[in-house]
């Protein structure tokens, strides 16, 4: 056999050797071979021809020796397979030991690889806890060790900025130029980036001039992030002049490119107006405007604020500037975002601004009823393992009651959102425990009533759990040559051991459900990590029960939880730290957890006053109590619905606010509420009715100054005067103007000069005593009963010469009206120069703002001053012109109007007719957006009408009303209606031949109605040769009269009797 170990998965396969193979052969080969001699002897001795001649002793001898021969073979077969099978025997005994010890070592094998593995997890394991416990212990936000420095360069040169950075994990570092990202692959040859051993440099290779810009690199981990910025200057070098030597700095450098420079003049043209929106949406508010000059490398700085606070580039907020107009975009809206938003433009030489409100609604609620979403979370007073979240509640009018609150908290970096309370908590604030040392968390927060959940509020701004004392224990020493020591106080602390019992345990907040306890950490605290474990005691108990034993605390506040209400408990703080637990601190005073912050009490009287067509000022009396106020809500309803709104979706800190999106001549009461920590006060009374309509601009009392005029023109000279036209101010003041004052000054003159001490009627005037090829400018001032209002913008400089053409000079006073979707009225006045001829007709202008060509809306000059342009492009804004036409051609252009955006306001009306009770014939119109100052002017072909022997006007309240004296068709014409003191409020009527007939017709309806009757005139015969004659009608009043006519000739009551029963009259 061989001795070769054979494994055991083979040995189910039978494998013999050749001897073994001969052996078995050579067996069955000697037994074949004894039994064919056997058999041959047995034939031999029985053959017939021997049988008769063999004697018998020989037969049995053969016989014998036959059968010893058969015996022999057997035995010796039998002896030959006993070996063989000892020999298996003893093969497989020997091949099942080799098996046996094969399989003790396959297990011993097994076993000390499975402990092996197990070792390695253990080591992997404990590997990985100490790795995390080091990652812990060396987590921080990136803090910026050199910071960036400006640099100064000629054209050509290249330049380095580099900082250094230190934090864990490692940050990653971007480099802006004027807050746009550098990326080195858009153009490789000009910049390019290092990183190495947190040294972080950009090169910039050749600046050029517009590489002068301020540089900024942010440095972000998962635990916050820092900046540096640094101002580069690339000057540019006159040819033939060689650049300053290294380190030679010129005297005068250029300014960078953040820096405003003086006498830069912002006018805002399109401006967002008051907003209204809804949660979750996103939304820009932009404004356009013209700068002068407009240079490239100088210009204002634009500046978004949101109730007087700066606001930043941010996940929620994206800042544009550039190309005449400012944007700020919203990438998801929330309550967080109302307010009083205000756009500045900053310049050396001043500020100009312009604000206006945004309104965010409440998304639709998940579960119908539910609240709406909480605002403003906040995270204050972070620790290793500890802060405190507080949030605005939302304003509840049409739901039920918020009966508490969830507080979420998410590592950052991850979508794991955890709920920190079990129940809901009922004050919007809440200490949340169990946090992380030096991860960074953020939170939101879930309001709850009886139908349901909120939405989540705006997630908080990430906060780090640190704690802020650390960086107090540690001082920096600036040495020579840049060098610096960071000494720490745990290097001075010496070899304590044991800590010594927290000091000034006290509580900083108390709550019906929980008391945050506040201390000082011992002094001396030894170098080694300290811990903290809180104890209470009911008062009168005797026993102690510790609070946290299952996790120790690292900050120096804990909020203590489950605490009997009306209870008074004392506590006591111990420190630990590996080598063992301090003495108890001393016990506090006794605290009893109970509400010391109270629900406001309600504001009081509330007022509300007239601001615009659309708003109102509501004012209020604050409460007695204004204490941690977080501010107030409005609500407001119109008058018999019962049914209340709410005006804004975020509380406001003042006693006065404007409430927008009301409808114009609807009737509204307001009320207020309080609103704090723990909830709301009870709601105002409700404010008297009032009525939205337009108040009187810069009122006082019950009027003011008027508004400037604009639009100054020159209409004609004569190279010693000049005579000019502007238009009336938009707004009277709620007085009718008395007259305008005008003041002239040369060019490059600084004095302003009186042109007339008496009013001027008009709105044209000729100034006299100029001097010929001189250039003046002019402004205007209206008056009213109150006074004086602010003068215009100066005119252009005007040049004092005569006019001799024999074209017209422009048309003035271009007045626009009427504007509807697709058309739109234009109404101008004569030029007061004719020029040679007599002015024949008039051509009419237009145009798209922002494009070039002009359009002529009239093939041939229209001789009225007025046009109605039509097939405008809705939602367009357009500029008008118009050119006076005599026969020695075309004159001078008016000015262009002032842009106008073809769009009919919502709610527009017209002018409708009608006759009334009395079968008189009238047009009317109402006007919701009329004041107490404003006035009706009707006018017939837009002329103001004042013939009031034909006509006959009445205003009450909203309403106006032209009435036709004795109408005929000298009536027919173009009816039109201003309303002053509005938007430009107006409307027009043709009156037709068609319209007049149906209008008179109907008048004579009512003047001479047809009586309808019962009966026909009938008749009978009496005695005497009496005849009496009657007729029934269906109704008749008691003040009918009657006659009877026969033969053509009224009967008198001389000659008849003439009765006159209920309905039947009759005569004998």
């Amino acid at each position: 056999m061989s001795s070769v170990a054979v494994p055991f998965y083979q040995r189910r396969h039978k494998h013999f050797d050749q001897s073994y193979r001969n052996i078995q052969t050579r067996y069955v080969l000697e037994e074949y071979a004894a039994r064919k001699a056997a058999s041959r002897q047995t034939a031999y001795y029985e053959l017939p021809g021997l049988g008769k001649t063999t004697c018998r002793l020989c037969a049995r001898r053969a016989r014998s020796l036959a059968h010893e021969a058969i015996q022999e073979s057997r035995k010796r077969t039998h002896e030959q397979k006993t070996h063989a099978s000892e020999e298996k025997r003893i093969r497989f005994a020997n091949e099942l030991s080799v098996l046996e010890k094969e399989i003790h070592t396959a297990r011993h094998r097994a076993r000390e690889h499975l402990d092996r593995l197990e070792v390695q997890r253990m080591v992997e394991e404990n590997m990985a806890l100490e790795r995390h416990a080091l990652e812990e212990s060396i987590s921080r936000a990136p803090e910026i060790l050199v910071r960036l420095r400006s640099h100064t360069v000629w054209e050509k040169m290249s330049v380095s900025l580099c900082f250094t950075v230190q934090g864990f994990p490692t940050p990653v570092v971007q480099w802006y130029k004027n807050e746009e990202l550098i990326s080195p692959a858009s153009d490789p040859t000009k910049y390019r980036i290092e990183s190495k051993y947190g040294v972080h440099v950009l090169h910039i290779n050749r600046a050029d001039f517009d590489d002068s810009a301020t540089y900024s690199a942010v440095a972000t981990n998962i635990h916050g992030q820092a900046s540096t910025n640094c101002a580069v200057v690339v000057r540019r070098y006159r040819e033939g002049e060689e650049p300053h030597p290294a380190g030679i700095m010129p005297f005068h450098l250029p300014l960078s490119y953040d820096v405003c420079f003086t006498h830069i003049d912002v006018q805002f043209l399109e401006k967002f107006g008051v907003t209204f929106a809804t949660e979750g949406e996103t939304l820009t508010l932009k404004c356009s405007m013209l700068i002068t000059p407009d240079l490239k490398r100088l210009q204002p700085r634009a500046e978004w604020y949101r109730d007087d606070v700066l606001i930043k580039d941010s996940k929620w907020t994206k800042l544009y500037f550039g190309e005449g107009q400012a944007a700020l975009s919203f990438t998801h809206l929330n309550k967080d975002d109302e307010g009083l938003y205000t756009l500045r433009m900053v310049t050396r030489g001043g500020v100009s601004e312009y604000s206006a409100y945004l309104f965010v609604r409440d998304a639709d609620a998940l579960i119908a009823g539910a609240p709406g979403a909480p605002m403003d979370v906040k995270c204050h007073d972070a620790n290793r393992d500890y802060v405190i979240v507080t949030w605005k509640p939302p304003n509840t009018i049409n739901e039920s009651p918020v009966i508490g609150y969830f507080v979420d908290k998410c590592e950052v970096g991850l979508e794991n959102w955890v709920q920190c309370n079990d129940a809901p908590v009922k004050i919007c604030k809440y200490p949340v425990t169990g946090l992380y040392e030096g991860r960074s968390y953020i939170f939101r927060v879930r309001a709850v009533n009886s139908a349901g959940i909120s939405r989540p509020s705006r997630v908080s701004e990430p906060v780090a759990a640190l704690d802020p004392v650390d960086l107090e224990r540690t001082q920096t020493i600036h040495v020579d040559e840049g060098r610096k020591v960071v000494i720490s106080k745990d290097d001075l602390e010496g070899d304590i051991q044991i800590p010594g019992p927290p000091t000034n345990v006290h509580a900083s907040e108390i709550n019906k459900t929980y008391v945050v306890l506040s201390w000082d950490p011992p002094v001396p605290r030894g170098r080694e990590p300290l811990t903290y474990f809180i104890e209470k005691s009911m008062v009168g108990s005797g026993s102690w029960q510790r609070v946290n034993a299952q996790v120790a605390v690292k900050s120096p506040r804990y909020a203590v939880f489950d605490l009997a209400e009306g209870k008074p408990y004392v506590f006591r703080v111990l420190s630990a730290n590996k080598h063992g637990i301090s003495d108890p601190s001393e016990i506090t005073v006794p605290i009893q957890p109970e509400d010391t912050i109270v629900a406001p009490s309600t504001p009081g009287q509330v007022v509300a006053t007239r601001n615009t067509k659309t708003s109102v000022v509501v004012q209020w009396d604050k409460p007695k109590h204004e204490e941690d106020l977080y501010g107030y809500y409005i609500d407001y309803s119109v008058v018999g619905s019962n049914h209340w709104e709410p005006s804004n979706h975020k509380p406001i800190k003042y006693n006065r606010f404007v409430v927008h999106g009301l409808e114009t001549g609807q009737q509204y009461i307001f009320r207020v509420k309080a609103v704090n920590a723990v909830g709301f006060s009870e709601n105002s009374q409700e404010s008297e009715a009032i009525t939205v309509q337009a108040a009187l601009r810069q009122s006082v009392s019950h009027m003011a100054c008027p508004s400037y005029p604009h639009g100054i023109t020159l209409l004609n000279c004569d190279g010693h005067s000049m005579t000019l036209g502007w238009k009336a101010p938009r707004y009277s003041g709620g007085s009718p103007i008395l007259g305008y004052y005008m003041d002239k000054r040369e060019a490059n003159h600084q004095n302003w000069h009186e042109v007339n001490s008496s009013l001027i009627i008009q709105t044209i005037y000729t100034v006299e005593d100029l001097t010929e090829d001189a250039f003046y400018e002019f402004k205007v001032a209206a008056a009213n009963v109150v006074g004086i209002g602010q003068p215009s913008d100066p005119s252009e400089h005007f040049k004092c010469k005569a006019w001799t053409m024999p074209e017209p000079g422009p048309a003035y006073d271009l007045t626009i009206c009427e504007v509807r979707n697709t058309s739109l009225v234009l109404l101008w006045k004569a030029p007061v120069y004719e020029g040679k001829s007599p002015i024949t007709g008039y051509l009419v202008d237009y145009k798209e703002v922002d494009t070039e060509d002009w359009i002529t809306a009239n093939e041939k000059p229209t001789p009225k001053r007025y046009f109605k342009v039509t097939n405008l492009q809705e939602g367009h804004s357009y500029v008008f012109k118009v050119r006076a036409v005599n026969d020695g051609g075309i004159g001078k252009s008016s000015e262009i109007s002032e842009p106008v955006l073809v769009e009919a306001r919502p709610g527009t009306k017209e002018i409708f007719s009608g006759v009334d009770d009395e079968g008189n014939i009238y047009l009317a119109f109402e006007c919701k957006e009329a004041t107490d100052a404003s006035h009706f002017v009707w006018g017939k072909s837009y002329e103001e009408i004042d013939d009031f022997d034909k006509f006959k006007i009445e205003t009450e309240g909203s309403c106006s009303k032209l009435y036709f004296k004795n109408p005929d068709k000298s009536d027919l014409g173009t009816y039109s209606i201003s309303v002053s003191d509005t938007d430009g409020v107006s409307s027009s009527f043709v009156m037709d031949d068609e319209e007049f007939e149906r209008l008179m017709a109907l008048s004579n309806e009512i003047k001479n109605p047809t009586i309808p009757l019962k009966s026909e005139l009938a008749y009978e015969v009496l005695e005497k040769g009496q005849v009496r004659f009657w007729i029934q009608a269906e109704s008749l009043s008691p003040d009918s009269t009657f006659r009877f006519v026969i033969n053509d000739r009224e009967v008198e009551n001389s000659d008849v009797s003439i009765y006159s029963v209920l309905y039947m009259c009759d005569f004998v």
